[in-house]
């Protein structure tokens, strides 16, 4: 009987390749919060010291606007501890990457509202990430204006979780409509649209991961 070589080796490589043991994902705690709102099925990232977090956002100003958070709730930068705040820009370093990437990104506005006065709608300190690229907010004025729609009804995304609460509250009475109210052009997502996209985001995230491993 006649062996070819080559093609036993090619072959015991390919299995060698699907036998190594693939990286184990982050496990996404199933009690995470969001201030007051549970969110565990928006996050698409938990950092590697599980004391942050990143999640899809229910009102984005632009495609692949996400969230960045700490895992314990405080309201104010100044009250995170060293390890927290590290983790924190880390994260957002780390999630700024798979962002630009997947959503070919020229840029990324990075921003947090310190408090109420601030801008903060909900009290949890959160580090807003939006891809951008060249004349994407054109139609409304300019790159700058997105700071406005930040500081505006269309950034308020406290608003948009209590809609989304009163939509869940709904559901468990079993009403069949909801009106979240003509206050803005944007309009919150719904939970399953948000899930999707926090699952395919997860699945980038890990292919990152697994490149710097």
């Amino acid at each position: 009987m006649t062996i070819d070589l080559n093609e036993q080796g090619s072959h015991t490589a390919s299995q060698t390749e699907t036998l190594q043991p693939a990286m184990p994902q982050i496990q996404i705690p199933t009690n995470l919060k969001f201030g007051p709102f549970s969110i565990s099925s928006q996050v698409f990232h938990m950092s590697r010291t599980h004391l942050s977090y990143s999640l899809v956002n229910l009102k984005p100003i632009l495609p692949g606007h996400v969230l960045v958070c700490p895992v314990r709730v405080v309201p104010r930068i100044s009250q995170l501890s060293v390890a927290e705040t590290a983790d924190l820009f880390n994260t957002v370093r780390v999630v700024s990457r798979t962002l630009e990437r997947v959503y070919s990104a020229s840029a990324l506005n990075i921003a947090i509202q310190d408090g109420v006065d601030a801008g903060q709608s909900v009290p949890h300190v959160h580090v807003h990430i939006i891809p951008r690229q060249k004349g994407d907010y054109d139609h409304r004025g300019g790159g700058d204006q997105i700071y406005e729609a930040m500081d505006g009804v269309e950034g308020d995304v406290g608003k948009a979780f209590v809609e989304m609460q009163r939509l869940r509250d709904q559901r468990m009475n079993h009403r069949k409509e909801f009106s979240a109210g003509p206050d803005s052009d944007r309009k919150p997502r719904s939970e399953e649209e948000m899930k999707k996209e926090a699952e395919w985001l997860r699945g980038e995230m890990e292919k990152d991961r697994e490149e710097d491993s």
